[in-house]
């Protein structure tokens, strides 16, 4: 079995057991639409299936998608932190995840894992992250914890290291606030990675283990917070700051600028945006946001790691 081969039959079984897990703990079901895109003029082509939850008791929206593609040309969102490969064929594989739960005390949570080869150059990306609403501390403290146990067996430094990338990334620059408490975040992970470098085996070993320490931190999160009780103006809230979430999305991701810029498909890009949202001019409530705004902002890069449970 090739590299390629292998990476495929993982991200295909990752995407059944995310569905299988997360359905069983809504009661609802994914419903999977499989699809497959002909050569363009952008040369691009391949299959995926994207799996969409909706409507459901816990998970108002939730998305998990596969998709293996290739083009004629890496697309500039690519190139631009690697310019020398410009005009490159590419293959590009992965699993993107995100849960929209309807109660505003469970966070918002996002994990991707991808893989993507030039041929003769190829590199791992990804991570995960959590975006509160009514933030329980204990939530922040166990997200973090279980980001570093992900890193932890590769590199002693590689969790303060992906953290701030993640902090650094998912940062809504206009609003000059975070999208949530953080997590980690990697790009361009290879053997020639300064200082982080490792083989494509132990690569491999790491995608597993971020998809792992994901899945098991966000469903003990999500089992201990969707029966607590809220009101409209809790509501209200996750709404207005659900805002925030899409415009991130749409103005700064780079995985949705991949896709759009490559010719992807639109359904599939943009199934991680949340179901209903409400702009507003101003907040809509001002002691919420104080209890907020800390943490996408002061808060900010704090290492959650020694802070004791409550």
């Amino acid at each position: 079995m090739t590299r390629e081969e292998q990476i495929h039959g993982y991200l295909s079984s990752l995407q059944q057991n995310l569905c299988q897990s997360f359905g069983q703990l809504d009661g609802g079901k994914f419903v999977p639409d499989p699809w497959t895109r002909e050569p363009s003029a952008t040369g691009l082509t391949g299959c995926g299936i994207s799996a969409v939850l909706e409507g459901g008791e816990i998970l108002e929206r939730a998305g998990v998608g596969f998709s293996d593609v290739g083009g004629a040309s890496l697309p500039p969102s690519a190139t631009a932190r690697n310019p020398q490969l410009a005009g490159r064929r590419y293959r590009a594989m992965g699993v993107s995840v995100v849960m929209h739960p309807r109660n505003p005390h469970v966070p918002t949570s996002h994990m991707n894992v991808r893989f993507l080869s030039t041929g003769d150059t190829w590199w791992f990306g990804g991570g995960f992250d959590l975006t509160p609403y009514l933030v329980n501390e204990q939530d922040v403290i166990a997200w973090h914890r279980a980001a570093a146990a992900a890193c932890e067996a590769f590199h002693p430094s590689l969790y303060d290291h992906l953290r701030k990338s993640c902090d650094e990334y998912f940062f809504v620059r206009h609003r000059g606030e975070a999208r949530g408490i953080g997590g980690i975040f990697y790009d361009d992970l290879n053997e020639a990675t300064p200082q982080f470098g490792m083989s494509w085996e132990r690569c491999f070993e790491f995608m597993q283990a971020v998809a792992g320490r994901y899945c098991e931190t966000y469903l003990q999160i999500v089992r201990a917070r969707y029966q607590l009780p809220y009101a409209a103006r809790e509501r209200d809230f996750q709404l207005y700051r659900r805002g925030r979430y899409a415009e991130f999305n749409l103005v700064l991701d780079r995985g949705t600028l991949f896709g759009l810029q490559s010719g992807g498909r639109a359904e599939s890009i943009l199934m991680s945006m949340p179901p209903l949202v409400r702009w507003a001019y101003r907040s809509p409530d001002a002691e919420l946001d104080a209890r907020l705004l800390p943490y996408l902002t002061t808060l900010r890069g704090h290492d959650w790691r020694a802070r004791a449970e409550v």
